[in-house]
């Protein structure tokens, strides 16, 4: 008897143990695929050697920065070649939750005619969180497209 309510202590302690441990593998082995999914898509670069943000809703476009910090979006194709500015419209927030910075953007003139523009510029810093409401067509419903840009 002393054997069996000793086996039946041992498991009740030693199985939670052993579930919490399988379960924060399972979880660190998501985690560590997230975030090499994360590390690759940071790497591919644009036209203009800009962010590359490919959108789960069948779309991709390209973030640069420009001298006065503020973000310009070029929409692209499944090549990665720039594609015309038609109707696409875009709305965010940039920078950290306690001091975002709403952005719009519009259309650029001549040689920016196919760029969003943002009306201000980026907070400080080389590791912006972004947040974008894009509808390419205006039509379409928004698509929310969050990913932190980086400025180096």
């Amino acid at each position: 008897m002393n054997i069996k309510l000793t086996s039946i202590l041992i498991s009740s302690f030693v199985l939670p143990f052993t579930v919490v441990s399988a379960s924060a593998e399972k979880n660190h082995d998501h985690d560590h695929d997230h975030a090499e999914d994360a590390h690759a898509h940071d790497d591919k670069k644009g036209p203009n050697g800009g962010q590359v943000v490919e959108s789960k809703a069948g779309f991709s476009f390209e973030v640069t920065v420009d001298k006065t910090r503020k973000a310009r979006i070029v929409f692209l194709d499944k090549e990665l070649k720039a594609l015309p500015l038609d109707a696409q419209s875009i709305t965010g927030i940039a920078g950290e939750r306690s001091a975002p910075v709403k952005l719009t953007f519009a259309k650029g003139v001549e040689a920016d005619a196919n760029v969003l523009i943002s009306d201000k510029p980026l907070p400080p810093g080389e590791h912006i969180q972004m947040l974008l409401m894009v509808k390419p067509t205006p039509d379409a419903k928004a698509t929310t497209e969050r990913f932190e840009l980086h400025l180096h």
